[in-house]
């Protein structure tokens, strides 16, 4: 299994965005093809060839966009368990 980031893996709890190079490299491949990520060539901490990756301007607004969604949904759900509850 290959990590995200090294810092992404430190601050996120339980290695929460450990994922395999498999996986993860079609996803990358998809945002990045959509203008949401920005790649360039660089040489990794191990001395290799390495892709990075990084929020483009246009990703970050789509992140924006999701992140409200998403908080709408989360509001929906928590509304719901209180009529519940």
């Amino acid at each position: 299994m290959a990590t995200v980031s090294p810092s992404v893996s430190a601050k996120s709890p339980k290695r929460f965005f450990r994922c395999s190079k498999v996986r993860s490299t079609p996803a990358l491949h998809r945002l990045e093809k959509r203008g949401w990520l920005a790649a360039e060539w660089g040489e990794s901490e191990k001395g290799r060839q390495a892709k990075f990756y990084k929020l483009s301007a246009k990703g970050r607004r789509q992140l924006a966009s999701e992140e409200s969604n998403w908080k709408r949904l989360a509001g929906a759900v928590v509304n719901i368990l209180q009529t519940v509850e």
